[in-house]
C-alpha cells in the first residue's frame, strides 16, 4: 500500500467516525475511533518492524524479538486475529486490548480507555466489521505515515471530535495557536520536566516537546507528565503521546484537586515547566478538604465553593521548581479582579511570581465567545523583572475564520516580542511595579494598567476605535460588578450552602 497525503490520511481517518453516525452520540466517537485508529497502527508498525528484521536476517526469532523491542504484540492480539474473529468482534477487540496493555505495562497501561466493546446494542458486530474494514483499506506503518503526519492526523481528529461534541469540547481540545504562543513564552528545554495538571488529549506536552525540538535540543531527554480527571481522555493523551514518538511521559488519570498523582514523599514533585487550561470556575470540589490540605497547597488560601479557580492556580504555583520554575496558564479574565479572591490574589500578587499577565482576545474558548488571559509566573524572576509584571492588551491580535478564533504567526511574535522585551508599548503593554498593583487593591486587570490611546476623529470627536476602547473598557467594569452579584446570590442558595 502507498503513503498517504496529509488530506487523504484526514479523509480516511474521519470516514471512520461517519461509520457511527446514528449509532452513539458524537460526544462518544472517541471512545471507539482513537483505541481502533492506535490498535492499527501498532499492528502495522510491529510487522514493519518484523519483516525488515527478517529480510535482514532470515531468522523469524529474530525478528520476532526486533519487533518486541519498540512494543509487544502478544499471541492472538495483532489486528489480523480480530479481523479475522468470526463472531463476538467487540470481545475480540476487548481481549486484545488487554493482552497488549499487560504485555506492555510501562508504556500502554489503560491505553484503550475503557468503552463498553461488548455491548452488541449499542455497537453490533456488523459496525465493528464495518470498522475494521475501513481501518483496514490503508497500511499506518511509519514508513507509509510517518510520527509527524499521523500525529497531524490525529490532532485533526481531535478537534473534530470537539467541533461534534459541543460545548463540553473544552476539556478536550485547547487553540492550539493560543498553546504554541505558550510553549514559546515558556521556552522548554531539553533534560526539563513539562506537567500538564489538567492534560487533556496531551496537545499543551506535546506543544512543549516541539518547542525543544524546533530550538534544536534533544527531545529524548525531556520528561512529560499530565492528570486528567475523565479516563477516556486521560487514554487518548497517551496514545496521542506514543503517536508522536514519545517515549518518556507519564499520563495519569483521576482528581488534581483531590487526589494529585505526581508526588514524593510528604511534598508534591516539582517540576520546571507547567502548562494548564483548568475547568472554569468549577463548583462541584472539596472545599473543606482544601482548607487542611494536606499537601500544603493552600499557601494563598481557600477559594470561594463556587470558583476553583484558584486552587487549580495555587496546585500549579505548588508544583513549579523552586529554582527553574515557570508556569503559563489559561484563565477566564474574572481571576485577574474577583472581589471574592482579592485576598488570594494580594497574597499572590506580593509573592513576586506573576511575572506577565496576557489578554487575548474572543474565541480562543473552545465554543465561547468569552476573552482569554494567560497568567505567567516563575518561582524567581530574573533580576531585571523582580519587583515588576508585565501587562499585554492583545485583544486585537486575532483572526477568525469558519467560526473559529486563532492568532496568526505574526500575533504571536508581536506578544512574544512583548514578553521578551518587557518594556511599555503605547496600547499594547505596560510594566507596573509590585508595589503600584497592591496599592491598587492587587486588582490585575489588564485595562488598568495599558492604556490604549485616545485618538481624535476627522470631525474632532473621538474615533470609532477610541470609543470601542471606552466601550470594552467600562463593559469590563460592568461585567466585573455583575460577576461579584451572582456571586453573592450563589451564596444565598441553599443548594450551595449545602455544597460548602
Amino acid at each position: 500500500m502507498s503513503a498517504l497525503t496529509q488530506r487523504e490520511l484526514e479523509s480516511y481517518l474521519w470516514g471512520a467516525a461517519t461509520l457511527l453516525r446514528g449509532l452513539i452520540d458524537a460526544s462518544d466517537y472517541k471512545q471507539y475511533i482513537f483505541p481502533l485508529m492506535f490498535f492499527k497502527r501498532l499492528s502495522d508498525v510491529w510487522d514493519e518492524d518484523y519483516q525488515q528484521a527478517l529480510d535482514q536476517t532470515g531468522d523469524e526469532g529474530y525478528a520476532t524479538a526486533t519487533a518486541n523491542d519498540r512494543f509487544v504484540i502478544p499471541d492472538g492480539a495483532h489486528w489480523k486475529n480480530v479481523r479475522a474473529a468470526p463472531r463476538d468482534l467487540g470481545r475480540a477487540l476487548l481481549s486484545a486490548f488487554l493482552a497488549i496493555e499487560a504485555a506492555n505495562p510501562e508504556r500502554l497501561q489503560g491505553v484503550f480507555g475503557n468503552a463498553n466493546w461488548t455491548d452488541k446494542a449499542q455497537i453490533p458486530d456488523s459496525t465493528l466489521k464495518n470498522l475494521i474494514e475501513h481501518f483496514s483499506k490503508h497500511d499506518l506503518t511509519l514508513a507509509a505515515v510517518p510520527e509527524d503526519e499521523l500525529g497531524n492526523g490525529y490532532e485533526y481528529l481531535i478537534k473534530k471530535f470537539a467541533d461534534d461534541s459541543g460545548h463540553t469540547a473544552q476539556e478536550f481540545y485547547t487553540n492550539r495557536t493560543l498553546v504554541h504562543l505558550m510553549a514559546q513564552m515558556l521556552e522548554p528545554q531539553p533534560g526539563e520536566s513539562i506537567y500538564d495538571p489538567t492534560c487533556g488529549t496531551g496537545g499543551m506536552l506535546i506543544s512543549c516537546l516541539a518547542e525543544v525540538k524546533r530550538r534544536g535540543g534533544d527531545i529524548r531527554t525531556t520528561g512529560l507528565y499530565g492528570q486528567e480527571l475523565i479516563t477516556i481522555t486521560a487514554a487518548i493523551a497517551r496514545m496521542n503521546l506514543v503517536i508522536h514518538g514519545v517515549d518518556d511521559f507519564h499520563v495519569a488519570s483521576g482528581n488534581t484537586l483531590a487526589t494529585p498523582a505526581f508526588v514524593q514523599g510528604d511534598r508534591l514533585r516539582s517540576f520546571d515547566v507547567v502548562l494548564a487550561n483548568p475547568p472554569y470556575s468549577i463548583k462541584k470540589w472539596n472545599r473543606g478538604a482544601w482548607e487542611q490540605d494536606a499537601w500544603g497547597r493552600n499557601f494563598l488560601g481557600t477559594p470561594p465553593q463556587g470558583r476553583a479557580d484558584y486552587a487549580f492556580f495555587q496546585h500549579i504555583l505548588s508544583s513549579m521548581h523552586p529554582r527553574t520554575g515557570r508556569c503559563a496558564i489559561l484563565f477566564p479574565h474574572g481571576v485577574l479582579f474577583r472581589n471574592e479572591e482579592a485576598e488570594m490574589r494580594r497574597r499572590l500578587v506580593e509573592s513576586d511570581q506573576v511575572e506577565c499577565v496576557l489578554g487575548l482576545g474572543p474565541g480562543l474558548f473552545y465554543n465561547s465567545p468569552m476573552e482569554a488571559c494567560v497568567v505567567i509566573c516563575r518561582s524567581r524572576k530574573p533580576a531585571a523583572r523582580k519587583g515588576r509584571i508585565l501587562f499585554i492588551d492583545a485583544v486585537a491580535e486575532i483572526a477568525r475564520e469558519r467560526a473559529q478564533s486563532f492568532l496568526r504567526p505574526d500575533h504571536q511574535a508581536r506578544i512574544l516580542s512583548a514578553y521578551q522585551t518587557f518594556a511599555d508599548d503605547l496600547g499594547f503593554a505596560a510594566v507596573a511595579s509590585v508595589a503600584d498593583v497592591l496599592a491598587a487593591n492587587a486588582n490585575l486587570s489588564i485595562a488598568r494598567y495599558v492604556k490604549r490611546p485616545k485618538a481624535a476623529g476627522a470631525d474632532g470627536g473621538a474615533s470609532l476605535a477610541a470609543t470601542w476602547a471606552a466601550f470594552d473598557e467600562d463593559g469590563r467594569d460592568f461585567w466585573s460588578g455583575m460577576d461579584a452579584l451572582v456571586d453573592m446570590l450563589d451564596g444565598l442558595t441553599p443548594a450551595e450552602d449545602a455544597d460548602a
